[in-house]
């Protein structure tokens, strides 16, 4: 994965040097991005433009690490197409699936970032993923300065962070295994095909084995 990055940050600024225009894929993923961000709040001309400059475009194969547990990082990303997981591991190596992010979303070790500490999780790329990776020190002085960008932070932070998490720990204290699972089917439809029963159980908090079981307990009382 390394290899990757350093190209592509190579390869952007040669661009930015020679004033050539950024490739198509980079050119999909900014448009991309811009469209994510205007769905939480209107970005203006201004703010978009300096945006771009902290923005580089990666490609991580399958089982790539975006963050890895430990690492102190200086960046999030955002996701054009392709599936990342978060997760934490035990002493024992069993892993855990904090959060899943797909097409849209804006992966990262947050409180990391924030606190300029070692990451507690890692991010691993499920399939074959092209994203933005965004400067976080540059993101951190764009917001200061520009009250748009301020709007979008907090409506983003307030929908993904503060909602979904008192969600999820709700669900994780007060459903049983079934419930949980019929809530995941629920709220991420558009995943289940793309991930194992080993992530999917993780995310849980239950074994492969017993998601094996609810799903066939599920499957025989449905009417024929």
């Amino acid at each position: 994965m390394s290899i990757t990055i350093r190209n592509s940050v190579h390869n952007s600024a040669l661009r930015q040097n020679s004033g050539e225009p950024p490739s198509l894929n980079e050119t999909s993923s900014l448009e991309a991005l811009r469209n994510a961000l205007t769905a939480y709040a209107p970005v203006s001309d201004a703010t978009w433009a300096a945006f771009k400059d902290i923005c580089t475009p990666i490609h991580l194969k399958k089982r790539d690490h975006f963050c890895r547990a430990g690492d102190f990082p200086t960046f999030f990303g955002f996701v054009h197409s392709g599936l990342l997981r978060a997760y934490v591991s035990d002493q024992n190596g069993n892993e855990y699936n904090t959060i899943f992010f797909p097409e849209k979303t804006f992966p990262g070790s947050m409180v990391a970032l924030l606190t300029s500490s070692a990451s507690k999780f890692a991010i691993e790329a499920l399939e074959a993923s092209q994203l933005l990776k965004i400067n976080f020190q540059g993101y951190r002085k764009l917001l200061i300065s520009n009250d748009d960008l301020k709007l979008f932070h907090i409506r983003y932070l307030e929908k993904n962070w503060l909602i979904g998490q008192e969600a999820r720990e709700v669900m994780l204290v007060q459903e049983d295994a079934t419930a949980r699972y019929l809530r995941f089917l629920k709220d991420h439809s558009n995943l289940v095909k793309r991930l194992s029963q080993y992530h999917i159980a993780s995310h849980l908090g239950i074994t492969p084995t017993q998601l094996s079981r609810i799903r066939k307990k599920m499957a025989q009382n449905q009417p024929m």
